[in-house]
């Protein structure tokens, strides 16, 4: 495949507690698992993109920990090129997750190396790609300056634009009007105002993920597309978002239409909700493929 992925995000670690139920506000619930694994969500999109095949940049830093080599070492495992991967002077981030029974979690991160990605980390990294194509996958887990570094130099490249924009925040002025896609989940787009608000700011595509609702495709002047959810027995739904948002990414680069994108996403989604861990599922081409065949 010519041209590539660049991932501009954060590299977390995952410290993952399964239990019964998630606790209420103030509630202990004991009795549960624990393993520790790679997460972050620009990480995660990486370790999709390139189990899919596509070549593939992580554009981000860690710390100057044990928890940072190892997230480096897992990266460069799958394949991902993390020359432009940093070393913040903070900790590398960490998120503390619990999930259920039903695959439904809660998260708090620890952003730590992750809060120092800055805009001239990011716009040296794109300038020094050598590659004529290119699909750029931001998230919000980095500060809004190198989000908007990633978007500047994408639309300099001459590179698609995809925004995972998540944790959902206000967006900074001219980061939707330069994004090929901005895909948030049902909860997120509330957060950011609404769908019709994204695309009147220039978004050329919403996509809303709802989990066992599917996921719709949002177009000014279009009608709504609406993808069926794949169904799947359900361990974890971690990863979901980021396996969905970077197999858009891939399939774009792939230049397959965007309603076509739209479902192979909504399968990868699907294929990464059967492990416990956001990367311990994420599926490769063949997989894929095969999975979204399926009618739904």
């Amino acid at each position: 495949m010519e041209g590539g992925i660049v991932v501009v995000g954060s590299v977390n670690v995952d410290l993952v507690v399964h239990t019964a139920r998630l606790p209420a506000p103030g509630e202990t619930v004991i009795g549960g698992t624990f393993h520790r694994s790679p997460g972050g969500k620009g990480a995660n999109a990486a370790t999709g993109a390139a189990r899919l095949g596509a070549r593939t940049w992580m554009v981000g830093l860690v710390g100057p920990d044990d928890l940072g080599l190892e997230a480096r070492r897992e990266l460069e495992a799958v394949g991902v090129d993390i020359g432009a991967l940093g070393t913040g002077s903070g900790h590398t981030g960490v998120a503390a997750i619990v999930v259920d029974d039903r695959g439904e979690n809660l998260i708090a991160v620890a952003s730590g190396a992750n809060a120092e990605v800055s805009a001239a980390h990011v716009a040296g990294a794109l300038a020094g790609i050598e590659a004529e194509r290119a699909v750029v996958l931001a998230n919000l887990e980095v500060p809004d300056d190198a989000v908007m570094a990633a978007a500047e130099g994408a639309e300099r490249r001459g590179w698609p634009l995809v925004l995972n924009p998540a944790p959902a925040r206000p967006l900074p002025p001219g980061l939707p009007e330069r994004s090929a896609a901005v895909v948030p989940n049902e909860v997120e787009v509330e957060a950011l105002g609404s769908v019709d608000g994204l695309l009147g700011a220039g978004a050329r595509a919403v996509v809303v993920t709802r989990g066992t609702g599917g996921a719709d495709l949002h177009r000014a002047g279009r009608a709504v597309h609406h993808q069926p959810a794949f169904p799947v027995e359900v361990a974890d739904t971690t990863g979901a978002g980021d396996a969905f948002a970077a197999t858009l990414a891939w399939a774009l680069l792939e230049r397959r239409g965007l309603e076509e994108a739209v479902r192979l996403a909504a399968a990868a989604g699907a294929l990464a909700c059967r492990q416990v861990g956001s990367r311990a599922a994420l599926a490769d081409r063949a997989e894929l493929e095969g999975f979204a065949s399926r009618a739904v």
